[in-house]
């Protein structure tokens, strides 16, 4: 019997088990996929996977971070 299974050449998900989705840029603030690239990772190829890591660092920009929330809209009142 061999261990074939465990010694495949794919990507590996980039997943950091941080699953939050940004409300408006629609992709994971944990791992920068957007839902339709997660749910579907199993069935990319690996040339599609290495597209989508190639391009994850470029989307970390796409987020826009919160400005102090609740306290910051109250000091505007």
């Amino acid at each position: 019997m061999t261990d074939d299974i465990w010694k495949r050449d794919e990507v590996e998900s980039p997943c950091v088990n941080v699953c939050v989705v940004h409300p408006v840029a629609r992709i994971c603030t944990g791992c920068f996929r957007t839902i339709e690239e997660i749910g579907g990772w199993s069935r990319l190829s690996p040339a599609a996977r290495r597209a989508v890591m190639i391009d994850l660092p470029d989307r970390k920009n796409l987020l826009t971070k919160r400005r102090g929330g609740r306290k910051a809209r109250l000091a505007q009142e």
